[in-house]
C-alpha cells in the first residue's frame, strides 16, 4: 500500500537511548531536560531566537487567538486544514473568509482590506503546503488597520523566505510536529513569537497560567509537550536533511514526468526555500480527479483530497461564497510524498496518472 504520506521512524535503538535518559531523570513532563534540549537544537537548526514547544499544532493557534483575537472577526483563508477555522470558532471569534490566489493557493492579499470591519481584530493566514503568503502585503495591511497577524505555518518546518525562517514573520507563527510532518515528535507543535511580552503570555498560557509552582499570571490551559515526545524529536532531527533530500528527489521526478498539459502544479512564491512538504496537483475538472483517484486506489495507491472541502462551506462557518477556493478544493489532489517512496513506486504513480488524464 502506498499512502499519501508515511511517518518517518528513526532507528529504534536511537530512540531507546533517548528514552533511557528519561528513565534516568525520572521526569516525564513539565518541561524536562529533553524538552529544553530540543528547543535549543531547533533554535539552532531553524536559525531562530525563540520557540515554545507544545503538545500539538492546534493548541498554539488557540492560544494565539485567545490572546490576540479578543472575540472579534478574524480574516482567514478558506483553503486550509479544518483546524485553522475550528480554532477561530473554538475561541469564540468569527471567521471572515477571503478567497485565495489561484496559483500560490494562499490567501489573496489584494482582497483582505475589503473584508476588514470595525470588528476585525486579526488576520490568520496559512502558508499553504509550506508556500509562504504574501508577507509584505499582509504586514502593511495589518499595520495600516492596527491588526494582529497570526500565521498557521503547520506545513512550513525549515521553510525560509528572503533568507529568514518563515517562523520569524507575523506577531505569532505556529507549526505542527504531527507524525505526518517531515519533522515530527509523534504529536506536537510549537509557537514562535519575537515580542518578549507576548511570548511571556503565550508561555504561561500553555502551562495553566503559571510559571513554576506559585507564580500565576492569568488563565491558561495544558499545552505542554512531554519528554517522550521530545525524545522522538531529538531522534528525528538529525535525519531532517536526508528526509528533505529524499522528498526533493520525488518532487523533481513528478515535476519532470507528469503531464502538465492537463495538470496545474503549485506555484512556489519567489524568494522561497521550500521544504517539499506536500505535492498537490490541480486537475481540470473534479470528474478527472475522481477518475485518476480511482485508478490509483485500484492499484493500492492512496493520494488525498487535501484540502477538501473549502472551509467556507462547512456547517459551522456559514461563510460567503469563495469561488476560487471552492473550485480548487474540488480539483486538488496531494500525491504520495515521503522519504521511503521508491523510484519504481513513483514511476508507477506517474504512469497511472498520465494514462488516466
Amino acid at each position: 500500500m502506498i499512502n499519501v504520506t508515511k511517518t518517518f521512524f528513526p532507528p529504534i535503538e536511537e530512540y531507546t537511548e533517548q528514552l533511557k535518559r528519561i528513565w534516568e531523570n525520572q521526569w516525564l513532563t513539565n518541561r524536562g531536560q529533553l524538552v529544553l534540549e530540543l528547543e535549543d537544537k531547533l533554535k539552532t537548526h531553524l536559525n531562530i531566537s525563540n520557540i515554545i514547544l507544545m503538545n500539538n499544532g492546534t493548541i498554539p493557534l488557540q492560544i494565539a487567538l485567545k490572546l490576540l483575537g479578543n472575540g472579534g472577526e478574524i480574516i482567514t483563508t478558506p483553503f486550509s486544514y479544518v483546524a485553522t477555522t475550528a480554532a477561530i470558532v473554538w475561541e469564540n471569534c468569527t471567521p471572515v473568509f477571503v478567497d485565495i490566489h489561484p496559483e500560490y493557493l494562499t490567501i489573496d492579499e489584494t482582497k483582505i482590506e475589503a473584508a476588514i470591519t470595525s470588528k476585525t481584530t486579526a488576520i490568520l493566514a496559512t502558508h499553504v503546503f509550506g508556500n509562504p503568503c504574501h508577507i509584505e502585503a499582509i504586514e502593511a495591511i495589518a499595520q495600516k488597520h492596527h491588526l494582529k497577524v497570526i500565521y498557521d505555518a503547520a506545513h512550513s518546518f525549515g521553510v525560509t523566505y528572503k533568507g529568514k525562517s518563515i517562523f520569524d514573520y507575523g506577531d505569532v507563527s505556529t507549526c505542527s510536529f504531527h507524525a505526518t510532518k517531515l519533522f515530527h515528535t509523534g504529536e506536537g507543535g510549537a509557537a514562535f513569537c519575537k515580542d518578549k511580552s507576548l511570548e511571556h503570555q503565550i508561555f504561561y498560557s500553555h502551562t495553566f497560567g503559571h510559571l513554576g509552582p506559585i507564580d500565576y499570571y492569568g488563565v491558561g490551559i495544558n499545552g505542554k509537550i512531554s519528554e517522550l515526545q521530545a525524545a522522538m524529536g531529538l531522534t528525528v532531527l538529525p535525519y531532517v536533511a536526508a528526509i528533505v533530500k529524499a522528498r526533493k528527489e520525488v518532487v523533481d521526478f513528478y515535476n519532470t514526468h507528469l503531464d502538465f498539459s492537463k495538470l496545474q502544479p503549485l506555484k512556489i512564491r519567489e524568494n522561497t526555500q521550500w521544504n517539499y512538504s506536500y505535492y498537490p496537483v490541480i486537475f481540470e475538472t473534479e470528474e478527472q480527479l475522481l477518475a485518476v483517484q480511482k485508478a490509483l486506489n485500484d492499484n493500492d495507491i492512496y493520494p488525498r483530497r487535501y484540502f477538501y472541502p473549502s472551509l467556507n462551506t462547512i456547517e459551522y462557518t456559514q461563510g460567503n461564497s469563495m469561488p476560487i477556493s471552492e473550485s480548487v478544493a474540488e480539483r486538488v489532489l496531494c500525491l504520495p510524498l515521503y522519504k521511503e517512496l521508491s523510484r519504481t513506486e513513483t514511476e508507477r504513480i506517474v504512469s497511472l496518472i498520465n494514462i488516466n488524464l
